[in-house]
């Protein structure tokens, strides 16, 4: 006869101590929970929850440890129209589980209705079919862990998935490629330390579901946005075969990235979960207590509100979905000691009834939370529902991953008219969106490329979308895409290939050269291909993994000769975005802490004023120069004697002056070096030049050509 304690109602979750298990469970509708627990040979034992305090159910099972599979069947009332969908032959997922066991196998039963009646109710037994639940142990040897705590100007992002980052990177061993071993593994972080990277921001590893109709096309849910688990590391990106071995295998990749300096921040999907519509399967909130975990149509509750896109929304005016998330949110910053999250979908956490309200009760309650308030905050700021594109208008301490930046930046090079206002303000840190609300420039997370949409190779290969092989007719995915494809659509050699080349430098060393915080998309400094899919949310495959194979071997080399010529540019490439990461990296004046003033600063040497902007003539820019539609050159001079603000320890920061000289035509422009700014200047950079052999000095007054479509950088000396 197994013991069985009250036990307490918080935490909620299974929460082991050394001794045994703390369940705990909340439902308001529930009539009563057993609390099910599963053996090695899926023998089913079911626990009566007789304690309930505020409607959480719970007890202490002593004994009951580490590795323990369980999961809840909750009896209570059946009412679809009404919103209510308990039904205890659905085994149900804790939503604090800390570790998940299998996957959905897609059956009948996993569903609480029969197939074509949806206000039926399937009293199938859906066990066999779901996964478990497992307790996990609590302790892990830090040791000397602390976050890298890297401030936001400094800070460098490199977007990755688990997976597609290692999958086929033939210099880690075979059995941990694909998973968070992998990504904690010298190779990937030799990698990006020398891009500068401080941050990694892992694409979704909350534990999630590939749907039904993916599955039935032979596809998975890839990326990773339907999450069933929000503690819980996804399993399937665990070399270890042991049960909870995901959690200690993910801590032990995040202390070895602190070791390096690299910050962890998550991608997080709090904004809809993995059950789906009214016709979605039955696997954790909605059989918990459906109405207070999502939102629900008023008039007809049977059907749920969806400004996701993914058929359902969570209930943000709920103090239990509220709660779920913060205690998640806590739950990864000081058990799992990551450091920061972007929040896919944000205005959906906004939403309190239709609006987007930037003063919501998420947004108070991370606000004045002395845990979170202290990590990165990341604003992913759209959603599909009305109003929901919201770039410049999250709160103070929020950052935003800024979309119009990557859309101006793409319009420039691809050499659309009218571009060189907005260029200026996304060059220099979109103050027209952040700086009224006392943010500064690093409140922009700056991205020409991220997952969702085309890789930097694609951007300037296709276009338009090639997604035959999601299976949905190349329907989904953007239409609007605002690439260029130089000339010919898909693969190409000689001038064409040259000229993409040069584009992805461009776009490149304009990311590094903007204030705010520069992104990279993995793989994209080694010209990944998605061989034109711009929305690879399904494919697991090589059309997502980056390609390490011929770039490793010329680096084992080090030498490009005898490459074939797409291996030479990789490796030219990747050498590139290391030159610009160390440009950045050495230069204060690249990554500012506040925005410029566009006159003398007070303390400053030479009395110019901290940033200009010049015609390829040398002359200031004047109102007709920037309404010029067709004009598609200028040139940027950044004082670096202008820089106000102090260090971290009180010192007064100086740095070199530079002039950047954009040239966004066709043709070779020649940039005059104007006279007031100084008198030598020597070339840091030219993405005409893949490789600079030398760093050639001009003098003031002289007429300095820049190739067509290319990017100099020249240093006062």
């Amino acid at each position: 006869m197994r013991e069985i304690w009250p036990g307490d109602s918080y935490p909620l979750g299974a929460t082991y101590d050394g001794a045994g298990t703390n369940f705990a469970l909340f439902s308001e509708v529930a009539e009563r929970v057993e609390l099910c627990l599963f053996d090695d040979d899926g023998n089913e034992e079911r626990v009566t929850l007789s304690e309930v305090d505020g409607f959480v159910w719970h007890c202490y099972l002593p004994g009951v440890g580490p590795g323990q599979r369980y999961g809840y069947r909750v009896h209570g009332p059946y009412s679809p129209g009404d919103g209510l969908r308990c039904n205890p032959n659905k085994l149900l997922l804790d939503p604090y589980a800390k570790a998940v066991e299998g996957s959905v196998q897609w059956d009948q039963a996993v569903y609480g209705y029969r197939f074509g009646e949806p206000d039926s109710r399937d009293d199938s037994d859906s066990a066999p079919y779901v996964p478990r639940s497992v307790v996990v142990n609590p302790f892990f040897g830090w040791g000397h862990d602390r976050p890298p705590a890297t401030p936001y100007h400094d800070t460098v992002i490199y977007e990755a998935h688990v997976r597609g980052l290692t999958i086929s990177h033939p210099k880690i061993p075979e059995r941990i490629r694909g998973t968070y071993a992998a990504l904690g593994h010298p190779e990937i972080i030799d990698h990006l330390t020398s891009l500068g990277v401080t941050a990694i921001e892992l694409m979704p590893v909350h534990q999630f579901v590939t749907d039904h109709m993916l599955e039935k096309r032979g596809l998975s849910n890839y990326w990773g946005y339907n999450t069933i688990g929000f503690f819980a590391p996804h399993n399937a990106y665990s070399s270890s075969g042991q049960r909870g071995g995901q959690v200690l295998e993910f801590k032990a990749m995040v202390k070895a990235l602190h070791e390096a300096g690299i910050e962890v921040i998550l991608d997080v999907v709090y904004n809809h979960t993995a059950e789906g519509n009214h016709l979605g399967p039955t696997l954790s909130m909605r059989g918990i207590d459906n109405a207070n975990y999502y939102r629900l149509v008023e008039d007809d509750r049977r059907y749920y509100m969806d400004t996701t896109g993914t058929g359902n929304s969570l209930l943000m005016r709920s103090p239990h979905a509220l709660q779920l998330i913060m205690d998640s949110l806590r739950y990864w910053v000081r058990d799992m000691h990551v450091d920061g999250f972007r929040f896919d979908l944000a205005a959906s956490l906004a939403r309190e009834l239709h609006e987007v309200d930037r003063l919501s009760a998420f947004f108070d309650l991370v606000q004045q939370d002395p845990v979170l308030s202290q990590v990165k905050l990341i604003a992913e700021p759209w959603d599909v529902g009305p109003g929901g594109y919201q770039v410049g208008n999250f709160p103070a301490r929020w950052t935003e991953w800024n979309g119009r930046y990557r859309d101006t930046i793409r319009d420039l090079w691809r050499g659309e008219p009218a571009a060189l206002p907005e260029f200026a303000s996304r060059l220099t840190g979109s103050s027209d969106l952040y700086q009224d609300d006392s943010r500064r420039p690093a409140a922009s997370i700056n991205f020409v490329t991220c997952h969702d949409g085309f890789t930097l190779q694609d951007l300037v290969s296709y276009n338009d979308k090639h997604n035959e092989a999601n299976g949905e007719d190349n329907r989904d995915g953007a239409d609007d895409n605002r690439s260029w494809n130089c000339g010919v659509e898909g693969p190409a050699t000689g001038p064409v290939a040259q000229l993409r080349e040069r584009q992805k430098r461009n776009f490149l060393a304009t990311l590094f050269l903007s204030q705010g915080v520069p992104m990279l998309s993995h793989g994209d400094e080694i010209g990944r291909t998605q061989q034109g899919n711009n929305n690879s949310y399904c494919q697991d495959n090589e059309i997502s993994w980056v390609d390490w194979g011929t770039i490793l071997e010329a680096g084992a080399r080090n030498s490009t000769t005898g490459d074939d010529a797409g291996t030479r540019e990789k490796r030219q490439l990747l050498d590139f975005t290391r030159r610009l990461a160390r440009l950045r990296r050495d230069h204060p004046v690249f990554r500012r802490r506040r925005f410029f003033y566009g006159r003398p600063v007070r303390g400053s040497h030479d009395q110019l004023s901290d940033i200009a902007w010049l015609t390829p003539s040398g002359t200031e820019m004047t109102d007709a120069d920037w309404t010029n539609g067709y004009a598609k050159a200028l040139a940027v001079f950044l004082n670096g004697d202008a820089i106000t603000e102090p260090d971290r320890r009180g010192r007064r920061i100086s740095d070199d002056s530079f002039l950047l000289l954009f040239n966004a035509h066709h043709e070779v422009i020649k940039f005059t070096i104007p006279d007031d700014y100084g008198e030598l200047w020597a070339t840091e950079l030219d993405t005409a030049m893949p490789v600079l052999s030398e760093s050639r000095v001009c003098r003031a007054g002289e007429a300095v050509p820049v190739s067509g479509r290319s990017v100099r950088v020249l240093r006062r000396v």
